[in-house]
């Protein structure tokens, strides 16, 4: 028995890295995934990998006509949607506010926080039909404490964290969950050449996170298991935001 039998996901931003993961694990545990990404080769090989109950689609989380199609695509392979993990997002290279630009504000703020709204909105109607669900919206340790020389990442991941409790206020009437997840720094493609020894020797657990560590902390949420739990955010950050 897995812990998501017959649990119909939908993860964006799964073709590599946290996603990745996320899909890996949440398919092990008898779930049928969609999983929606850009990157469309990564993608297909992932898909290829994980067998008829996991698949992929093109997907731009900026738009709502995609969110729609991948609702009913959804829909129409496996069923109403149970669980939503609001996975993708970009960062940026750190820059002085002085020299941020508009473009590249926006940019972030689209994919990062427009794209959960637009998530969260167009599969609440499947999670009533599935009589209830669970959100997870992937946010970031720069959602409680900041991040220096990051105004736009700051701003996004802080939204999501906002919106995440208004949701759930809203959402918990019909059975449904919404939570965030809070990773510090985690060995992923986009923190690669970040993670330093001076870096490792600020956490107070002397190491940098690995994928699966936050994926555990997805499955809790996306499962019954986390039954009593909706408008928190779960910090996984090896204890660097507790000093």
């Amino acid at each position: 028995m897995g812990r998501l039998d017959d649990k119909v996901v939908v993860i964006t931003g799964g073709a590599r890295g946290l996603g990745a993961s996320h899909v890996r694990r949440l398919s092990s545990e008898g779930a049928k995934v969609i999983f929606t990404d850009i990157l469309e080769e990564d993608g297909k090989n992932l898909e290829n990998e994980l067998g008829e109950n996991v698949i992929f689609v093109k997907h731009d989380v900026t738009s709502a006509e995609d969110w729609k199609n991948v609702v009913s695509k959804t829909e129409k392979t496996f069923g109403p949607i149970n669980i939503l993990v609001n996975n993708a997002g970009i960062d940026l290279p750190e820059v002085n506010l002085e020299e941020a630009t508009e473009e590249n504000f926006r940019k972030v703020i689209d994919v990062n926080q427009v794209s959960v709204f637009l998530g969260m909105k167009y599969v609440v109607s499947s999670m009533k039909k599935a009589g209830g669900g669970s959100i997870v919206n992937i946010s970031s340790l720069a959602g409680i404490i900041g991040a220096n020389k990051k105004i736009a990442y700051t701003a996004s991941k802080f939204a999501v964290r906002g919106m995440t409790k208004a949701a759930a206020l809203e959402l918990g009437e019909y059975g449904i969950r919404v939570n965030s997840v809070h990773p510090g720094f985690i060995k992923t493609a986009m923190t690669e050449g970040l993670i330093n020894d001076d870096l490792i020797n600020a956490f107070p657990l002397k190491k940098a996170g690995e994928p699966e560590e936050v994926t555990n902390m997805v499955l809790y949420l996306a499962s019954d298991e986390s039954s009593y739990s909706t408008g928190s955010e779960f910090v996984i950050d090896g204890g660097l935001g507790a000093q």
